[in-house]
């Protein structure tokens, strides 16, 4: 996500969730044809749909508050997220001999700064569809009073992806943030206030996506034009062979890697700790320089806002990003406010910069998942795929464009894994014993979870 407007802005405001059922019975007319004509999706399958429409029950009757916490490698994921609940799931129901009243739904927490890359038409969508907004980085109160009034009160389950952000990986789950253990601790808190006698439920989803038909040309294709833009000579022999493409790609790599090491050397003054080469093991140095290239760009734009490097890789990117959004959307250039025209020039500089600097942070969330060995161990299509798109990112926004229009490579598939439930409530003594704990430790819970619902391939080539 970048901020496509220059200069300061006035604060960002809260989306509060306003459901149009007509709205909503619109678009679950309309998705398939969305899915058919404006994605790359032509199957959406769910396995294990028997445990979300025995909690989805359960939520309607009331007898549960619902946190459906589902993988986010793709944008594609909330089409999954809808198709799931619009479609599969009544019609599983209904095999079932199960009555679910209509409409199947859910609220779902996004990213407020989704509305400025995507346009506010989005944000209107997402708020008529139920959605509450949520700013990254920051303890956004109202968003989390929303949030928290949605999962107690709401009369649908709430859907939010732990992750934060998208990582595009099928096979890697990112540290996924406490944010959302802490709210289900909340929901508990909130229920108990209520003197209601809910259980408050997390139940974790994968969605992992594979190529109907193999790509192997358009990868090629894409390899061909990502080495003539980073300097590199292509290669003659346009072979298909897993060797021979995972050499291109490993030679690309380094090339980015060396050419992006310069650019902070040179230009920012950081200093990279040199990594010795390893004869033995050429992902492993790699992997390496490429974990060192990250914190140096991280520190670049840390410097420059005056924070301090802490934590990992995910919470400094929110921290800057909020820094960010502080230069950029500011409390003082509210209708309601005076500010003289110098004030507005220099709120503009700031700002201005501000977004430049936030390139940096842009770039190290892309590749925030990246290994040495994601391809090496297992080159399927796939996992050839998910990188070559990821390098094609970090080179078109060198280049200045917009990462966020992929070029769609092969018609994909979709499948969505139900995960065994969480109880929230039945941790809740850990809780109130030791708050910090009980949510690092159903964070840790968590992430096992998802990464258990990963379909494991084998190789293609």
């Amino acid at each position: 996500m970048s901020n496509l407007s220059l200069g300061a802005q006035p604060p960002l405001e809260f989306i509060p969730p306003d459901l149009n059922l007509l709205l909503l019975k619109g678009c679950q007319i309309f998705l398939p044809l969305w899915l058919q004509t404006q994605t790359n999706l032509r199957e959406i399958s769910a396995t294990n749909l028997e445990t979300l429409i025995t909690f989805y029950q359960k939520s309607q009757e009331k007898k549960v508050r619902l946190l459906l916490a589902f993988r986010h490698p793709s944008i594609n994921d909330p089409y999954c997220m809808a198709y799931l609940l619009w479609k599969l799931v009544p019609k599983k129901a209904q095999e079932l001999g199960i009555k679910l009243p209509a409409p199947i739904h859910a609220h779902f927490m996004y990213d407020r700064g989704i509305p400025l890359w995507a346009g506010e038409r989005v944000g209107w969508l997402y708020s008529k569809l139920g959605g509450t907004p949520i700013q990254r980085g920051k303890a956004d109160l109202i968003g989390l009073r929303s949030a928290r009034r949605l999962l107690l009160e709401g009369d649908y389950p709430l859907a939010a992806a732990p992750e934060g952000a998208t990582n595009g990986h099928n096979e890697l789950v990112s540290a996924i943030e406490p944010g959302i253990s802490q709210l289900a601790f909340w929901g508990v808190d909130d229920v108990k206030k209520a003197k209601q006698q809910q259980e408050v439920i997390i139940l974790p989803i994968g969605i992992q996506y594979f190529y109907l038909t193999p790509v192997w040309q358009e990868i090629e294709r894409i390899l061909t034009n990502l080495e003539t833009d980073s300097g590199l000579e292509t290669i003659p022999n346009l072979s298909l062979e897993e060797k021979v493409l995972y050499e291109r790609l490993f030679r690309l790599g380094e090339r980015l890697l060396s050419l992006m090491e310069d650019f902070y050397r040179d230009f920012y003054y950081q200093s990279l700790p040199v990594v010795p080469a390893n004869g033995d093991d050429p992902n492993e140095t790699l992997a390496k320089r490429l974990a060192n290239l990250l914190d140096v760009a991280l520190k670049t734009v840390e410097k420059y806002f005056n924070l301090s490097p802490n934590g990992n890789v995910i919470d400094r990117c929110r921290r800057l990003e909020q820094a960010g959004w502080e230069r950029i959307y500011r409390e003082e250039l509210k209708p309601t406010h005076s500010i003289s025209p110098l004030e507005l020039g220099l709120a503009d500089r700031l700002a201005d910069e501000a977004n430049l600097k936030m390139w940096h942070m842009r770039i190290v969330e892309s590749f925030v998942s990246v290994t040495g060995y994601y391809v090496k161990e297992k080159p399927t299509v796939e996992r050839f795929a998910e990188t070559i798109l990821l390098l094609w990112d970090l080179v078109t926004r060198i280049k200045g464009g917009n990462p966020f229009f992929r070029p769609q490579i092969g018609q994909q598939k979709a499948i969505i894994t139900i995960g065994k439930p969480i109880s929230v409530s039945e941790r809740y003594a850990d809780y109130k014993s030791d708050r910090r704990s009980a949510v690092a430790q159903l964070t840790q819970d968590l992430q096992t979870s998802l990464e258990s619902l990963i379909i494991h391939q084998q190789t293609l080539v």
